[in-house]
């Protein structure tokens, strides 16, 4: 749709970038964490939340990217609120340390953005002992979103401000049609490195879904979503081998035509983030900054509570 600039519902469409679906809109004395925010769309979102007034905390791994970011977003517009903090989602001692620090400090939290990801990794297993991207992907934010909900409950009680989290899937969570493949997770032998990509991009809708009905449940002022953010060419695509080599090749040619830039592919985070459209909305999937559908997989409630409990007991301390 985006090649043609085909406006939906929401008057955004594909080319819209994050400063066009964020125009006019007054983020002063909102805060916001992150993930993955020294590089792509998740520094592009770092710094349109910043431009519009959010305290903007970068969760990042590499910190020297992380600052560089803030140095280069602050030199733009001085009246940016940014900290940089060290987190690296692959590792559950890393983001119990971050939500700690987080807690500690004293910060309010109305907005989080689970933007970092890997893809097409090789068959790798995180210092948990869990395959990769899974853990990266969806159990590293599942747990930080856990770890940060009762900051967020109470920033939402307290301002009278809608919360909202938002969860970055991918339509390539369409390539397990299969589902969540529960007791073959670590299985080296049948692992394919898309497949397991497309898995934990199911992961993330069926986290934001379940999520967003638990907290409708409990009856808190606070909206889980989750969005694709498009085709962006990004360091995501470094292990992607013959796709990366291709747009690197056809540099300009690909990213006109076929490819969005990081403003535009960090646009449908900072719509669903910051939007006045979408109050009360919870529990919905988009694309190019509209409302979507998901492969059926990815709407079925027994496989979201099945996967939030085995979550759970991943992520339990040992």
């Amino acid at each position: 749709m985006w090649i043609f600039g085909v406006k939906g519902p929401s008057g955004f469409s594909a080319r819209s970038t994050a400063e066009e679906v964020t125009r006019g809109i007054d983020g002063t004395g909102l805060t916001a964490i992150v993930t993955g925010a020294s590089s792509g769309i998740g520094a592009e979102t770092t710094r349109v939340l910043a431009l519009r007034g959010v305290h903007v905390t970068m969760a990042v791994r590499n910190m020297a990217a992380g600052k560089s970011v803030k140095e280069e977003i602050i030199n733009k517009n001085p009246a940016a609120k940014i900290d940089v903090k060290e987190l690296d989602l692959s590792s559950m001692a890393s983001v119990r340390k971050f939500a700690s620090d987080y807690r500690s400090s004293g910060l309010s939290l109305n907005l989080l953005i689970n933007n970092a990801g890997v893809m097409g990794t090789p068959f790798t297993l995180s210092q948990d002992k869990i395959e990769l991207q899974f853990a990266t992907n969806h159990l590293g934010h599942f747990l930080l979103t856990n770890l940060l909900l009762e900051t967020m409950k109470k920033t939402s009680k307290e301002s009278n401000k809608e919360g909202r989290i938002v969860i970055v899937s991918s339509e390539a969570h369409r390539l397990s049609s299969k589902g969540i493949r529960f007791d073959k997770i670590n299985d080296k032998k049948k692992y394919k490195n898309f497949s397991a990509y497309g898995q934990s991009k199911l992961a993330n809708i069926l986290h934001a879904n379940e999520l967003a009905r638990n907290l409708k449940a409990e009856g808190v002022s606070i909206t889980a979503n989750s969005v694709h953010p498009g085709a962006v060419a990004t360091n995501i695509l470094r292990n992607s081998g013959l796709v990366f080599d291709t747009i690197r090749v056809l540099g300009k040619y690909v990213i006109q035509h076929m490819i969005k830039t990081p403003q535009q592919g960090a646009a449908t985070q900072c719509y669903v983030a910051l939007h006045p459209q979408l109050k009360g909305v919870t529990g919905e999937y988009f694309l190019d900054s509209n409302k979507a559908k998901p492969s059926s997989m990815a709407k079925n409630k027994d496989l979201a509570k099945k996967l939030w409990d085995f979550s759970l007991s991943l992520t339990q301390p040992k």
